[in-house]
């Protein structure tokens, strides 16, 4: 894990080619990982376009709640891939900004920021287990 200014620390991470059976891996401080493991096993995961301005955004108010997200930052050749694979497992269509809490999708910038509004976020960090107090 890379250490951040704040002091946090934050997955940095890219993926590489198809594994077995097509599925995309994601290799990260030289672990290899599969795209969907990584959101079933991590409470909230933003995966974003490397230096991306709104997956900044999501991260530092998740951040400012106490949430330590997983942060999957994709290049660019790799992002359509990587869409592909999580579209498929959501049985939808995903962008980035993807929030995943909880092991679903929960949306992107849009649904989290209005969430935030309303006041329906922190409850539902609370119930994934992103947040304790």
């Amino acid at each position: 894990m890379a250490a951040t200014a704040g002091g946090r620390s934050r997955l940095h991470n890219f993926i590489e080619g198809a594994g077995n059976g097509g599925e995309h891996r994601l290799v990260a401080n030289g672990c290899e990982n599969n795209v969907t493991k990584l959101v079933v096993e991590n409470a909230v995961i933003v995966f974003g376009r490397r230096g991306c301005c709104m997956c900044h955004v999501v991260n530092r108010l998740l951040l400012g709640l106490g949430v330590n997200p997983a942060v999957c930052e994709v290049d660019e050749e790799k992002e359509e891939a990587v869409l592909h694979e999580l579209s498929v497992t959501n049985g939808g269509g995903v962008q980035f900004p993807a929030v995943f809490v909880g092991g679903k999708l929960f949306g992107g910038l849009d649904r989290v920021m209005s969430t935030h509004i309303t006041g329906e976020l922190v409850p539902i960090l609370k119930e994934a287990g992103a947040l304790w107090l």
